[in-house]
């Protein structure tokens, strides 16, 4: 249907979309409170080593990337909300079992558990949410949902962090395990509804291959898993440079990196509905490799927040442009897979990048680590501008065709 110069917006702050923002929410905010305050707490309990802190760290996002192959088509076929609340139980399950966990072994199966249960809700929560988001405005939809992710991004480190020093580990798990609980109805009150659709879909794919590997769906998440690499340098490292270079406090880094990420989305987005991926990644690309830039020469808490801010900026422009862009390549059918392949290259991006840049930088330093990181901009762009040429020939070419 052609949309006139006259015509409203179609309608985007519906009744389910905010719930399944306050959902996320509320999933995102027991991840990250969590997440950041094992390290901690297990190296306490169990005198655990650096090795076993990482693997209960790792089997978490191993589990996920796992799930995530399956739950794609488990959306096509099975009821979306039992997949939700399948979700919410094993992270009730886990963790509610954190502080009665006696060994270490059980604390890295009941890690496992959580991840699935994450696995389930990060891809049936991103369908859902694209299936009754406009096309017009996917990418402003997709930049207001995440902000869910990105406001639990600021808060949870560091309410995580107060509720283990000041309630031990009993208020830790508590308070994370309320936060599921309290996911619950709101999923109940979700009315199930026919998904908007305000443009054709695109054709299906009938390759033989997983949904997953669709070349349409690949590419877009080629480039966050890019985006990401950088992003597992950050959270791994910054405060171990933050000791190299004298700065106590790079907390701060964190706290206006995803400020500006809450700022930033939903106006990417918008453009990004209004102009395409041509106007917001290679901006987002150039803020993200001037933050890295910027981060390497750091030696004062003022250029490191410079750096967070750039950083922050290209960061909330590119990741919801990137999710938009692959919802928007793939099959209404495939948005399931679409949106699980876009979480993996997420979770593969953070692992890949926190161990390989952990290498440069035992053999180096941590300035030198995060210029190697900014090289990976530089082959985002790349990759992403020969994309645009490649697709420029090919119009030149069928335009002689038909002439």
């Amino acid at each position: 249907m052609r949309i006139q110069p006259g015509d409203s917006k179609p309608k985007l702050w519906t009744r389910n979309f905010v719930l399944f923002t306050l959902s996320n929410l509320l999933v995102y905010l027991n991840l990250q409170m969590t997440t950041v305050s094992l390290p901690a707490y297990v190296s306490q309990r169990f005198g655990a080593g650096s090795v076993t802190v990482s693997l209960i760290i790792s089997i978490f996002a191993v589990s996920a990337i796992l799930t995530r192959f399956f739950v794609g088509k488990a959306l096509e076929t099975t009821g979306r909300k039992k997949l939700l609340y399948a979700a919410l139980i094993c992270l009730l399950i886990s963790t509610a079992a954190f502080y009665w966990l006696p060994s270490v072994l059980l604390f890295i199966l009941f890690r496992f558990i959580s991840g699935i249960g994450f696995g389930i809700a990060t891809t049936a929560f991103g369908t859902m949410v694209s299936e009754i988001v406009p096309a017009r405005r996917m990418g402003e939809g997709m930049g207001y949902f995440g902000l869910s992710t990105g406001l639990s991004m600021a808060l949870a480190p560091v309410v995580g962090i107060w509720l283990l020093l000041q309630y031990g580990a009993p208020g830790l798990f508590g308070v994370a395990t309320i936060l599921v609980i309290a996911a619950v109805p709101l999923i109940w009150s979700i009315k199930s509804a026919p998904p908007i659709r305000s443009a054709p879909p695109a054709p299906l794919r009938t390759s033989g291959m997983p949904a997953w590997m669709d070349r349409s769906i690949a590419f877009p998440c080629v480039l966050n898993l890019l985006l990401s690499f950088t992003y597992g340098g950050l959270i791994s490292y910054m405060t171990l440079f933050g000791t190299e270079i004298g700065v106590s406090n790079v907390g701060w880094f964190f706290l206006c990196n995803a400020l500006l990420v809450i700022l930033v989305r939903p106006f990417s987005g918008q453009l990004f509905d209004r102009k395409g991926h041509q106007a917001v990644l290679p901006l987002g690309g150039l803020m993200v490799f001037a933050g890295l830039l910027l981060l390497s020469s750091a030696h004062s808490l003022t250029v490191l927040l410079l750096s967070s801010v750039c950083y922050g900026i290209g960061f909330g422009t590119l990741q919801p442009s990137l999710q938009a862009w692959t919802i928007n390549r793939a099959h209404p059918r495939l948005r399931g897979a679409a949106n699980g392949a876009f979480f993996n290259s997420m979770d593969v991006g953070i692992a890949v990048g926190s161990l390989s840049l952990g290498v440069i930088a035992a053999n180096s330093s941590y300035a030198m680590m995060y210029r190697a990181s900014a090289l990976m901009m530089v082959l985002f762009l790349t990759v992403y501008g020969w994309s645009l040429l490649q697709g420029k020939k090919s119009r030149q070419a069928s335009s002689l065709n038909e002439e």
